[in-house]
């Protein structure tokens, strides 16, 4: 057995520091989304997207060298995951979606990326993606039902649904973009591509503001109060390059099945961290569609690893 088959067939275990410093990425990506609306509270949608790139464009652009990629990756990949997920993500928790479950619906950027990878790479949807798609499928129901039910006051209305569903399929177009700029070599460096990437919505975000934004709303800048400036802050430097960037270190150490486990911490930290600090409530209907989605989410992660497990055979010492 070579070191190589060796390695692959008994992976080094994750050390203390690995487990570390997944447990910062899946809190840090857990609490963004009461992040965002403590900010949306003092900035508008736009406003808060041009802050956000503004700081995780600055000051690490000076320290991490262009990535080796063709610009058009840089440019397509920052409108999609910027003025796209982000933009359109702002808007939703502004006009109806609570922390809590935006934080869930989120995820299902895993179908949309699955969609688009059969769509436009020609890639084979596996038998677990299949059976997490109906359990999704189930849980957006619910929630379109709990929305016809609603009332116009709600927490969640449809709109804010729309918005949060068309973030999540902004960003699994962002995946395939960089599926796409993984393939120019293997120089891709995904922090520096993230880092360059920030640069391109800050002017769009810039430009909606001053055309769309109430003529009023231009003035906070210079009144927001300091928590306002702190979760730009957040959402750029910790959020964006921090997570990012030891997420990605992650990767490149152990296998995705590994590591990607965890990211189902984050819908879960965010429900909780929607409820408690901002006491969002969550109906009936929106607690079954979590679960569904969650439960979506587990296929994903873990129907592989369970189809793939041996049987032991009869008369053997596990049998």
């Amino acid at each position: 057995m070579t070191a190589a088959t060796s390695a692959t067939a008994h992976p080094s275990p994750l050390e203390r520091s690995d487990l570390l410093g997944l447990l910062l990425v899946v809190v840090i990506w857990g609490l963004n989304f009461v992040v965002m609306k403590v900010g949306l509270a003092s900035f508008t949608p736009f406003q808060m997207g041009a802050g956000r790139y503004v700081f995780a464009f600055l000051p690490l652009a000076l320290l991490v060298r262009r990535p080796a990629v063709r610009t058009r990756w840089i440019v397509i990949f920052g409108l999609l995951q910027g003025v796209g997920q982000f933009g359109l993500l702002f808007l939703a928790l502004k006009v109806g979606m609570t922390a809590a479950l935006a934080s869930v619906l989120l995820q299902t950027q895993v179908f949309f990326s699955a969609l688009f990878g059969l769509l436009l790479l020609h890639e084979r949807v596996a038998r677990p993606l299949m059976v997490g798609l109906v359990f999704a499928a189930a849980g957006l129901a619910c929630f379109l039902v709990n929305v016809s039910r609603a009332e116009a006051s709600a927490a969640v209305t449809g709109w804010g649904l729309l918005l949060t569903l068309a973030a999540s399929a902004m960003w699994a177009a962002s995946n395939i973009v960089v599926r796409l700029a993984q393939r120019e070599g293997a120089r891709f460096d995904p922090l520096a591509f993230v880092v360059w990437c920030s640069a391109v919505p800050i002017v769009p975000f810039v430009a909606m503001s001053w055309i769309f934004d109430a003529p009023a709303t231009h003035a906070n800048w210079l009144h927001a109060p300091w928590i306002a400036w702190a979760t730009l802050a957040f959402l750029g430097w910790m959020a964006t390059d921090l997570a990012y960037g030891l997420w990605t270190r992650l990767l490149k150490r152990f296998p995705a099945n590994r590591v990607a486990p965890f990211s189902l911490a984050v819908p879960l930290i965010g429900l909780a961290a929607g409820i408690l600090l901002l006491g969002e409530p969550i109906a009936p209907l929106q607690w079954l569609g979590a679960l569904l989605v969650l439960c979506a989410l587990l296929c994903v992660v873990f129907g592989d690893r369970l189809r793939r497990r041996p049987v032991n055979p009869p008369g053997s010492p596990n049998a």
